[in-house]
């Protein structure tokens, strides 16, 4: 009999609770086991008191905008991902995506984004987003609609006064150089940051802020530890993505916003600077952010 190895899909263990609560600035409740309300508390038990739900298209985020209603611990995000935008306009005749679906064209991107307006406009959506460009999942064919879509997001986000999430993939030059052409809005915010140190400089100079997820404490990840280290404490926010991008030494295991004291704690002492310190500054920063 083959010895039983470490099971992938056990989740980690609670870590130990922070002393002051923080915000999970991005996640996706709707794709992790057990119910909303159960990850809720289990994040709450360690200091995670405050979550920010994230749709990646239309139907995700109507699920996001009545979740953020139910719950005063959510406040919602709502967009078409950037991945989605070629999906409903070119359509998925191969199946690649699993969706099997028809083009739809102009009209049907239209539609969609007409709904995420409207969306956007409740008060208890907080962001638009996870908007912006993916140029790994997505071929030269999709890339000028992505921008499109792109572009209307920020205009959507201005307009209602709502921050802006941005999803930046194998993108990043295109990425700012597409918001300060259009102008980025007032609070703006790197999901998932995967830039270096010098464009981190860049975006700080821009005001914009930089969410950190579980990527920053993978050994090989010393570029992306450099540009935490040159953020402006007041422009650094924490994230989990989960189900994805679980901290280390848990990586390949089911992620959950209760594990972002693990990641915390490992961009603290990164920083040379106490838990306490850094989960303020997050906390404070992240309702800035947002604007709750």
């Amino acid at each position: 009999m083959a010895k039983k190895d470490d099971d992938r899909s056990t989740p980690p263990p609670l870590p130990e609770p922070l002393a002051v609560a923080v915000a999970d600035s991005h996640t996706h409740l709707d794709m992790q086991n057990g119910t909303p309300a159960e990850g809720l508390a289990k994040a709450a038990s360690v200091g995670v008191t405050t979550v920010v739900q994230v749709g990646c298209d239309v139907r995700g985020s109507r699920w996001a905008a009545s979740l953020a209603a139910e719950f005063d611990a959510v406040h919602a995000a709502v967009a078409l991902h950037p991945n989605e935008a070629p999906r409903i306009f070119l359509g998925d005749p191969d199946g690649w995506s699993g969706q099997h679906r028809a083009p739809g064209g102009a009209a049907a991107l239209d539609e969609a984004l007409a709904e995420i307006d409207a969306l956007a406009a409740l008060p208890h959506v907080k962001a638009v987003g996870e908007t912006g460009l993916d140029y790994f999942r997505t071929g030269p064919e999709g890339v000028d609609i992505q921008k499109e879509s792109f572009r209307r997001h920020i205009e959507i986000a201005k307009r209602h006064g709502k921050a802006l999430v941005i999803h930046d993939r194998d993108a990043h030059e295109d990425v700012i150089a597409l918001l300060l052409e259009e102008g980025a809005p007032e609070r703006t915010v790197f999901h998932c940051y995967s830039g270096d140190a010098e464009m981190a400089k860049v975006c700080a100079e821009h005001g914009w802020y930089l969410s950190f997820a579980g990527p920053v404490t993978y050994k090989a990840n010393h570029a992306l530890r450099e540009a935490l280290a040159v953020t402006p404490l007041d422009r650094v926010l924490i994230e989990t993505d989960a189900p994805f991008l679980t901290p280390h030494p848990f990586r390949g295991r089911p992620n959950a916003p209760y594990l972002i004291p693990v990641t915390l704690r490992a961009m603290a002492a990164h920083r040379g600077i106490g838990e306490d310190e850094m989960a303020t500054a997050i906390a404070d920063n992240t309702a800035r952010a947002f604007g709750y």
